[in-house]
This record gives C-alpha cells, sequence and structure tokens, in this order.
C-alpha cells in the first residue's frame, strides 16, 4: 500500500468514528467550551481510547517496565529519541530557528557516532539540548490556527490542525521513511516506539487519573495548553 493509500485509509477511519460516534448520549453542557464544540464525540472516543489503554496498552507498558531492565529501557528511548531529532531539525529549520535547528543535527552526528547508534545520549550533557518540534508546531508557527480540539481513534489528544500534520510526521519521521530497514523491523520497531513511550509515562498518567474529577476535561485542558505553549516556544 502506497503512502498517499495510507493516508485515504486512515483518513476514512478517522471518519467513520467520527460518524458512529456522533449519535453517542449527549453529555449535559457539551459543546459550551468554544475550543470544544464535538464534545459527545470527543468524550465518546477518550472512553474507547482509555479503554483500550486500561486493557491493552497499560498493561503490556507494565510489564515491559518490570521485565527489561531501566538501562536498557534508557537506551530504547535515547535510539528512537535520536531519531527523532532528524524530523525535529527539519521543522526548527521550517520555522525560522535555523540555530535549534543545526543544534539537534549536531545531537545526531555525536548520539550516532559517539552515543553508539544512539543508543546513549552524549549531546544533552555536551550542552546541546533536545528540542521537541513537529509539523503540528511548524504550521502553528506559520499561523495557521489550531481549530477545534478533536480526539483521534487510538491517538489520543489532537485538534483538527495536528490531526492533519500527523500524516507529514509520520511518513517524514526517518524509521518510517527508511528504504533500509525491512517491514518486519519497522513494524516492530514502531510497537516497541509506542509501549517505550507508554512506559515512559506511567507514574504521570496514574497521577493525573487519581488526581482529575474530570479525567477526560483535565486531559483536554492539559493538552491545548501545552500545544499553545510549544507553539510559541513557552513564550507568552
Amino acid at each position: 500500500m502506497t503512502g498517499p493509500q495510507r493516508f485515504i485509509r486512515w483518513s476514512a477511519i478517522v471518519m467513520a468514528a467520527f460518524l458512529l460516534t456522533a449519535c453517542a448520549t449527549t453529555v449535559p453542557g457539551a459543546g459550551s467550551d468554544p475550543r470544544d464544540p464535538y464534545e459527545n464525540y470527543n468524550r465518546s472516543m477518550f472512553t474507547f481510547n482509555k479503554s483500550v489503554d486500561d486493557n491493552v496498552l497499560k498493561p503490556v507498558a507494565t510489564g515491559y517496565v518490570k521485565v527489561v531492565p531501566n538501562v536498557v529501557r534508557e537506551a530504547i528511548g535515547n535510539f528512537f529519541a535520536n531519531i527523532g531529532d532528524v524530523w525535529t531539525a527539519a521543522n526548527n529549520y521550517l520555522q525560522g530557528k535555523p540555530k535549534d535547528g543545526t543544534t539537534d543535527l549536531v545531537r545526531v552526528i555525536f548520539n550516532s557516532t559517539i552515543g553508539i547508534a544512539g543508543l546513549i545520549d552524549v549531546a544533552t550533557p555536551m550542552g546541546l539540548p533536545k528540542h521537541e518540534e513537529d509539523f503540528g508546531q511548524t504550521l502553528g508557527v506559520w499561523g495557521a490556527k489550531s481549530g477545534p480540539y478533536f480526539v483521534l481513534p487510538l491517538l489520543g489528544p489532537s485538534t483538527v490542525r495536528d490531526a492533519l500534520a500527523r500524516p507529514v510526521d509520520w511518513y517524514a519521521d526517518p524509521w518510517t521513511a527508511s528504504s533500509d530497514v525491512p517491514v518486519r523491523a519497522k513494524n516492530t520497531g514502531r510497537a516497541l516506539r509506542i509501549v517505550d513511550d507508554r512506559a515512559s509515562i506511567l507514574d504521570t498518567t496514574n497521577i493525573m487519573e487519581g488526581a482529575a474529577l474530570d479525567p477526560y476535561q483535565f486531559y483536554r485542558d492539559a493538552y491545548l495548553q501545552r500545544r499553545e505553549s510549544r507553539v510559541r516556544d513557552g513564550k507568552d
């Protein structure tokens, strides 16, 4: 299946999920927040995603933490973070931040060589800070409005702008784009990356879920505030 075909399929899945949940039970006051006009749908999708996480992803991530030594998990996280720095660099250049983009590329060079294919993060102790940039942030810097809050099937919190930017992030990611990596290895890497990412926030999500009276609203507000802050690089 080609890239455009996968994008069409992904878009169809999102739209089908939207239509299937559009008639869900109405939540009193839903849609009153101008940032979240699709609240009924979003709450239904949030509940679905949480069920998948509680019954599949979270248990797997918990087992992963128990079985895999911390030093190995750290190396795995570093490896994929190093790959991600390539696309981060590209987005920093697209956002008109050549200094940060160059820092990202130098990080990749040092971590890929001295750091043994990125398994060890030697760049951060050297004073080369890690950045987190994606195409959704780039669109925001270019002036694209975030649009309404939108919860994606399985992928979680997003906005209309960020949802449209996700396929670009996927196809530009070196792990996905590389023709040198066999398909089976790519798929295994994707699965490992997902589990490792979920494992890294186990404690945080447990605290958040225990403290929030309305988990949906808590996650929504936290996501929107964080995304706005990242687009502005923490500036008011």
